[in-house]
């Protein structure tokens, strides 16, 4: 994993969010350096640091921690992860135990609100709806015959060949960024048919790459 750079408005928050991550089992830098495994950390934005970084092809995770710095280019505006401080163990967890990037294909049902986590966003609503056939309403997306209506639907390979080429065509950049975690969603209006079919989909297609993990998850049907 690349380094983590931790942000915060204030020294107070910031010091709390590095001593999670040194719980973590991080090492505390005063520097930035190009090494797995340690945090270092920025107050008050810290917009010329983080150019600083860039410019020496340092890869990192940045993380900031609570409300905004207020600084233009700073951590909480290009963060790659806005987290409260409750959230920063698990955050430091993931992102020490993982060597490679996790790309997990939520399901969701807009009528719930969209996952907080999403990265990127398919609204799947203009395929048609399973639920209006009467044999394939009480079944989900995980029903073979609720995967064929779906996907026998040519506009649902297309969408899926589509963004599958865009994923591949900036993974580079996000393992250059030291993202350690993706999240595509993919929302329907119930989350349970078309959103499941999807996202499963996806799911099985990037599974043929060696160089991540993949995960399927779907919140209405677990929940």
């Amino acid at each position: 994993m690349a380094l983590v750079i931790v942000g915060a408005a204030t020294p107070e928050r910031l010091e709390d969010a590095l001593r999670t991550f040194e719980a973590g089992g991080f090492t505390r830098t005063a520097e930035l350096v190009d090494e797995p495994n340690h945090v270092f950390g920025l107050a008050g934005g810290g917009a010329e640091t983080l150019l600083n970084a860039d410019a020496r092809g340092i890869k990192y995770l940045l993380v900031h921690s609570g409300e905004p710095d207020g600084q233009p280019g700073g951590t909480y505006q290009r963060a790659h992860h806005r987290a409260e401080p409750a959230q920063l163990a698990e955050l430091a967890r993931h992102a020490k135990m993982r060597g490679r990037l996790l790309v997990t294909c939520l399901a969701f049902g807009y009528k719930n609100g969209i996952p907080g986590e999403s990265a990127w966003v398919v609204d799947a609503r203009f395929l048609d709806n399973p639920y209006w056939v009467p044999e394939l309403r009480a079944l989900t997306g995980l029903d073979p015959a609720v995967k064929d209506y779906v996907l026998h639907q040519p506009a649902a390979s297309a969408l899926l060949d589509r963004i599958q080429e865009a994923f591949e065509t900036v993974l580079d950049e996000y393992r250059r960024r030291g993202r350690s975690e993706l999240t595509i969603a993919f929302g329907c209006t119930g989350g349970r048919h078309r959103s499941v079919v999807l996202a499963q989909a996806m799911a099985s297609r990037l599974r043929s790459r060696r160089d991540i993990d993949v995960e399927f998850r779907s919140r209405e049907l677990h929940a």
